[in-house]
């Protein structure tokens, strides 16, 4: 862990303009707005017989919100292949996704890793003969878990291996709470 982390707290304030998104172990690509994150868990309140000032909380299985990516339109087909080949039936390519915050000293903070990604909509730019905007791109993702470390990057991975015992995809988890790069993408 770097020294300047705890040492210098005003470096380690992260703003919403830093970060990076890898898709295929490198930061391949940069995005403009990455929005949706987050996790809800279902909840059953209890009431017991008697206690008429109190309810317990159950809490139950855990809903991931749908994550929605968005970028400049280059020459890059990325996105359009990861869509095709889940149109086209093939096996469909899950990949666990990382989401890399950066504080003002540029080191990595905290990195959220989107396990089991799956593309659920791509959607490209409105075209206008008369616009002078920038041809924006999105691409939105359902994800079946949610890792967050203080660091990390390196290990967004596709995923074909099937399940573990946890119901998780293939990887080993390396003790950091993120998995190891089984199967890099080419």
């Amino acid at each position: 862990m770097p020294a300047n982390r705890d040492a210098n707290p005003e470096s380690n304030y992260i703003t919403a303009n830093r970060f990076y998104v890898e898709l295929e172990s490198t930061i391949a690509a940069s995005f403009t707005e990455c929005s949706g994150m987050g996790v809800k868990l279902k909840r059953e309140a209890i009431f017991e017989g008697g206690v008429n000032d109190q309810q317990r909380i159950m809490v139950g299985q855990s809903e991931f919100s749908d994550i929605t990516l968005k970028r400049g339109m280059t020459n890059d087909l990325t996105f359009w292949t990861w869509i095709s080949q889940v149109l086209g039936q093939s096996t469909h390519r899950r990949r666990n996704i990382n989401i890399l915050l950066f504080n003002q000293a540029g080191e990595t903070i905290q990195c959220s890793t989107l396990i089991g990604a799956i593309p659920i909509a791509w959607k490209a730019p409105s075209l206008q003969a008369n616009a002078t905007t920038l041809a924006i791109e999105e691409l939105t993702l359902a994800y079946e878990g949610l890792k967050i470390n203080n660091s990390g990057g390196g290990g967004a991975i596709e995923l074909q291996d099937g399940r573990d015992k946890l119901g998780y995809f293939s990887g080993s988890s390396s003790g950091n709470g993120l998995l190891d790069a089984v199967n890099p993408l080419i």
